[in-house]
């Protein structure tokens, strides 16, 4: 493996495998498999999880690992092409990412949206621009549209449960007080399709999906034997659910237009997962989020805090399915 960019780039057995992989690691450690190789990561946007969990990860596979976050002990750097640098940028990711990359055997990128043109973001602009500047394995830590490390944990988190492959999950869009990127939603959307399940997307009018994402699931689902549909209607699509994955995201209808987005979700501060949510139509069913997530703003503590939340599973699989990716692309390299 030289590029952990997306799952959509595996087929479905080869994401199987890589599961089997993490699960071997989890209970029969190589605390020196990774001896002597060293990860690069670079954060253009906080962290907790995913920090951590790789650094962590390289650890115990006998490896080290650097952090970089641009402008915080380091020169800040340019991303845009075509840039006339007279501001705080002090170097280009042009020059900055191959040199990065030059000290390391494998390198992590995180770059957010913008969340200024949905276009742009869709076709992962600025983060393809340095991916093409890297010549070692290159892992995405989460770009415009997409999050793959997390896809993969929430994948074995419902492995780990016993939640059927068949199983509906429901991506719930949950409120958050300003517009967050779709990177998260995309990727698990497209991860439940890919898994087999019966995908409903439960979300306000205003906050569609983009069509590229709906299409790129539909088609995940038509080889899994899964299906993907979108709703305004909670009580549809919660009926029966297996999953909930509360989610916030911003407007696609307004795009980039803060004032705009702020107005369309001032009207949703309903849309806060509670127990409610759950009792009469899906009562055994389970809560994801890959956090951070706002307590009494997205979820509810008494969800939060109750048996059905597995968010606490899905953030330690971070760890063990981030050794999987870094055993596979590093070991015997």
């Amino acid at each position: 493996m030289r590029r952990f960019l997306d799952l959509a780039d595996f087929e479905r057995d080869e994401v199987s495998a890589l599961l089997e992989l993490a699960r071997r690691l989890e209970t029969s450690p190589e605390p020196r498999a990774l001896a002597g190789k060293i990860l690069g990561l670079v954060f253009f946007n906080p962290s907790l999880r995913t920090l951590a969990s790789f650094q962590s990860g390289m650890a115990r596979l006998g490896g080290n690992s650097f952090v970089i976050t641009p402008g915080q002990g380091t020169w800040q750097l340019e991303t845009r092409l075509g840039a006339v640098m007279n501001g705080a940028a002090a170097e280009h990711v042009r020059e900055g990412i191959p040199v990065l990359a030059s000290y390391c055997d494998a390198l992590g990128i995180r770059a957010f949206a913008e969340c200024k043109d949905l276009a742009n973001d869709l076709a992962e602009t600025n983060f393809k621009a340095m991916a093409e500047l890297v010549d070692k394995p290159l892992i995405n830590l989460e770009s415009a549209i997409n999050h793959p490390c997390q896809a993969l944990a929430d994948w074995k988190t419902m492995d780990d449960l016993g939640v059927p492959r068949n199983g509906r999950f429901v991506l719930s869009w949950a409120y958050h007080p300003r517009a967050l990127p779709l990177a998260v939603p995309a990727a698990a959307v497209h991860m439940a399709a890919m898994r087999g399940m019966d995908v409903v997307v439960l979300r306000p009018e205003g906050f569609a999906l983009p069509p590229d994402i709906m299409s790129k699931a539909r088609s995940a689902a038509a080889r899994s034997g899964g299906s993907v549909r979108e709703t305004a209607d909670r009580g549809d699509a919660l009926a029966g659910a297996n999953i909930i994955y509360a989610k916030e995201w911003g407007s696609t209808s307004v795009y980039g237009d803060a004032q705009g987005d702020a107005k369309l979700r001032g009207e949703l501060t309903g849309w806060c997962v509670r127990n409610d949510w759950f009792t009469r139509t899906a009562p055994d069913c389970r809560l994801m989020h890959c956090l951070p997530v706002r307590r009494n703003t997205a979820v509810a503590d008494e969800v939060l805090d109750s048996p059905r939340s597995i968010v606490q599973r899905e953030a330690y699989n971070r760890l063990v399915v981030q050794m999987a990716v870094l055993y596979q692309m590093l070991k015997g390299v």
